[in-house]
């Protein structure tokens, strides 16, 4: 299964922001450092992109479908970071009701 490379970035800060909002009401915090992401990529026309192409991660069934010189290893560092700036705590404020919150604005139903 082949998914436009933005698609598995998107799906990992999903994952924080749930990990997160489920950590509501906890007295232990884990602050999120950096995150490595290492992907197999083909280079795909796209005329809906800009500038036409879109990387795409693939699976070892398509990598081993495709020839070796189409296929690309990316790898990248994230660090999460709040939409402030600061550093993404995976926790929620004492009191607060048990349950994950609201989390419709970031994960996709």
């Amino acid at each position: 299964m082949d998914i436009p490379l933005v698609d598995a970035v998107a799906a990992v800060r999903d994952e924080l922001l749930a990990a997160a909002a489920q950590g509501v009401d906890q007295e232990i915090q884990f602050a999120v450092g950096p995150v490595e992401m290492e992907f197999q990529v083909e280079l795909r026309a796209d005329g809906k992109a800009k500038g036409g192409f879109r990387l795409w991660a693939v699976s070892a069934e398509t990598e081993a479908g495709v020839s070796r010189g189409r296929t690309h290893r990316v790898a990248f560092t994230l660090t999460p970071k709040s939409a402030s700036g600061a550093d993404l705590l995976i926790s929620g404020p004492l009191g607060a009701e048990d349950g994950p919150g609201d989390t419709s604005r970031h994960i996709p139903h």
